[in-house]
């Protein structure tokens, strides 16, 4: 058996036309059309989900079985190819049965050419094997649209999938370009549908507590990006003007002996006027002791010269990641559940926003991790809102985790976001030791978002900033007043 590959090669047929104008017509599609006009990013983050598509596409073309009639035939033409005029005609009825017997698209015109001989010729043959070239071209590009069309159809349910997602979850977690186009990325290679509803009630009710949002984007964004100096050092052209003798002399500056004939004293000239002394002319020639008027001149010239600069140059740092710890003890359940859940979502649509990576840890009496922001960060998300809030509180265990977790490399500059009611018990001696070492000495920084104002204050001293959020029913009346009344 063949493969698409080399039939491809023996015929110079090439795919990626096909595939090409199939694209475009799929990027001119109205609903595609829309979806960019209001998020730009996404189109150049579905062009890259594109060229891995034709990558895996020409791949699977390359290697694809062709049917055993199309191989049979091609191997047939490959046969008469090499045939010379006499026994090309000799052959001819037997090569017509073996086409009819494939049931080859081209033996009706391969009988109509055979009934028009009218005798043996060269160009007669040429023309048979050109029109059969044709034909197999044909089948073999048909068979290529088959091929894509497959591709193609699957493509196209899956970009209307995440495109459903997108639209969805958009008003939710899309603050710019950037989240945009993070969002589309987070949503690869997923099935959502139904899951993504969680995440979507969660949405909903964030916008109904704006006071939630504040406090998350108060907090997200206090985190001033760092600068940094740093010495930059390149090379400039400095043009100078410098002052050198003249080629062509402008006045006269002394006497002196040379061999400048043009330029000696009348009183040697005089020597060649005497016969006796013209010997001593010429001695005195070449040894270049003329008396000669000496010329000088100036010229002013551009020089250019490199010079290496160095200057100071001050880099903006991006904001550091977030590391959210997240109280699932018992006592927090209910209200304070969904106020925990959707004030990370809250701080999910700011990293995605500033480009910021967000781990979250749930803790009780075990730790959980998740990442937000990673390539599966919906289907992370989807499972952290749907945990449900159970059991002790071990705030010790999920600090010291925070603690191993800032040591890794890529999260040293992360900002560390407790999210409880802090009623816990104390913490170890060491461990606060540990914390207050690295706000002290790493510039760390470890925030509180306070669900209860009964925390014990033992606790809360540790935090860089306590951010107060009461759940209490007094205050959550309050709140839907004013938001009545607004």
């Amino acid at each position: 058996m063949l493969d698409l590959q080399t039939v491809e090669l023996l015929l110079s047929i090439s795919e990626t036309e096909l595939v090409e104008e199939l694209l475009i017509g799929l990027l001119a599609a109205p609903q595609l059309v829309i979806f960019f006009e209001k998020f730009p990013a996404i189109k150049k983050a579905l062009s890259k989900d594109l060229l891995v598509w034709k990558t895996k596409l020409g791949l699977k073309l390359q290697h694809a079985i062709v049917p055993t009639a199309i191989s049979d035939e091609f191997s047939l033409y490959k046969q008469t190819l090499s045939l010379n005029s006499s026994l090309f005609f000799n052959q001819l009825p037997d090569i017509i049965q073996q086409l009819e017997y494939l049931n080859s698209p081209f033996t009706p015109q391969a009988k109509k050419l055979a009934a028009t001989i009218d005798k043996a010729s060269d160009s007669f043959q040429s023309l048979f094997i050109r029109k059969w070239r044709t034909s197999l071209s044909t089948q073999v590009t048909t068979l290529h649209q088959s091929l894509i069309q497959e591709d193609l159809d699957q493509l196209i349910v899956e970009l209307q999938e995440r495109l459903v997602i997108n639209s969805a979850l958009e008003p939710f977690l899309v603050e710019n370009e950037q989240s945009a186009g993070q969002l589309w990325d987070m949503t690869r290679s997923e099935k959502y549908k139904s899951d993504s509803d969680t995440l979507i009630e969660y949405g909903k009710f964030l916008s109904q507590q704006p006071e939630l949002l504040k406090l998350a984007q108060q907090l997200g964004r206090s985190y001033q990006a760092t600068s940094v100096d740093r010495k930059d050092i390149h090379y400039e052209i400095f043009r100078t003007m410098v002052r050198e003798p003249a080629t062509l002399p402008e006045g006269v500056n002394g006497i002196n002996q040379s061999d400048d004939i043009v330029r000696i004293l009348p009183s040697e000239m005089a020597l060649l006027n005497i016969d006796e002394l013209e010997f001593e002319f010429y001695r005195r020639f070449l040894e270049q002791r003329l008396l000669t008027y000496q010329l000088k001149g100036e010229v002013w010239r551009e020089q250019a010269r490199t010079k290496a600069v160095s200057k100071i140059v001050t880099d903006k740092q991006a904001r550091g990641p977030f590391i959210v710890c997240v109280d699932t003890s018992g006592s927090m359940g209910g209200f304070n559940e969904k106020c925990a859940k959707a004030f990370c979502l809250a701080l999910l649509r700011i990293a995605m926003a500033d480009n910021r990576r967000c781990y979250i840890l749930l803790f009780s009496t075990d730790v959980i991790h998740y990442e937000l922001t990673s390539d599966r960060g919906i289907a992370e998300a989807i499972r952290f809102l749907s945990q449900r809030f159970q059991g002790g509180t071990d705030l010790a265990a999920c600090l010291s985790e925070t603690l191993d977790k800032i040591d890794q490399k890529d999260w040293q500059d992360a900002d560390t976001v407790i999210i409880s009611d802090f009623i816990a018990q104390r913490l170890p001696d060491a461990l606060v030791s540990q914390i207050k070492n690295k706000q002290k000495k790493h510039s760390h920084r470890f925030h509180a978002v306070a669900m209860s104002k009964h925390g014990k204050p033992n606790i809360m001293k540790i935090f860089d900033h306590i951010w107060r959020f009461d759940t209490g029913l007094g205050q959550r009346l309050r709140r839907r007043w004013q938001i009545k009344n607004n």
